[in-house]
């Protein structure tokens, strides 16, 4: 694993808002990621969410516009609980404290990862942010994103906005079919030039959870796959928003709480450990 940042590459990712690495997996590592992932995947039969019977497409309560969306890629959700194989490397230190040093915090916790599949022909994913929808909000949360397949301009890449981050904020513009709704809520990225995300099986991108960014349809008859995890800073509190926590969790919560549940947000990296 490719896991050393230097010194540009995170000052680019504070300037910009995401990075994009090159060989991060080499090839025994990409062929383990998706044996392992595959199977996770397959276990769960489609089941969204490890605490629910929803499947991936269906209204989950995230995102009204299912129909839609359930042409946009097959999208499985934690499967590190319900995969020990998955958990391992998704809870990879290595990977926490990357995370930890392009967020510049001194410690990282998993929000939840995620398998996304891409199908043949699938639709777009139209121009969003990612932290208004979770349950903290913390303008250093960040995303990494494994490509798993290779990854074109065809078959269904990402786009980032560069440096949007700097300007968004926490209110929730929503994500719809529309491929430029979000231009309304920040119009002064309608007319800036994005940089396409087009990497080879193996290669990652980290982004700033608050940075736009999209992803093209896929005009392919191939799958496009990726992995992709979700990560908290350390001493983050909850919002008062559900997203992906469990009915169980989420009613013993009152806003301002501490999100430090080992069993639901484990702790990956700290500096001070």
């Amino acid at each position: 694993m490719n896991s050393n940042l230097s010194k540009e590459q995170i000052a680019s990712y504070r300037k910009n808002g995401f990075l994009i690495i090159d060989d991060f997996l080499n090839t025994d590592e990409v062929k383990h990621w998706k044996k392992t992932i595959d199977k996770a995947v397959a276990d769960r039969n489609g089941t969204k969410f490890p605490h629910s019977k929803i499947k991936s497409g269906e209204n989950d309560g995230i995102n009204e516009n299912a129909n839609y969306f359930g042409k946009v890629f097959t999208q499985i959700i934690n499967l590190w609980m319900t995969d020990d194989n998955v958990k391992k490397l998704i809870l990879d230190e290595r990977i926490g404290k990357m995370a930890a040093q392009l967020a510049q915090v001194d410690g990282i916790r998993v929000w939840h990862d995620q398998s996304l599949i891409k199908q043949p022909w699938a639709n777009a994913t139209a121009w969003h942010l990612d932290t208004p929808f979770w349950s903290f909000s913390h303008r250093e949360a960040l995303s990494i994103w494994i490509a798993l397949e290779d990854v074109t301009l065809q078959n269904g890449c990402l786009y980032f906005m560069p440096g949007s981050n700097h300007d968004t904020d926490f209110i929730e513009p929503g994500i719809g079919a529309n491929m430029g709704d979000i231009f309304d809520t920040y119009p002064k990225y309608k007319t800036v030039k994005p940089v396409a995300s087009v990497i080879k099986a193996g290669s990652c991108s980290f982004h700033n959870g608050l940075n736009i960014h999209a992803a093209g349809v896929n005009m392919t008859p191939f799958t496009r796959n990726a992995m992709t995890c979700a990560f908290m800073p350390d001493g983050a509190t909850f919002n008062g928003k559900q997203n992906v926590l469990p009915d169980a969790y989420f009613k013993t919560l009152k806003i301002g709480d501490l999100l430090n549940n080992e069993k639901q947000n484990p702790l990956i990296y700290s500096k001070n450990k």
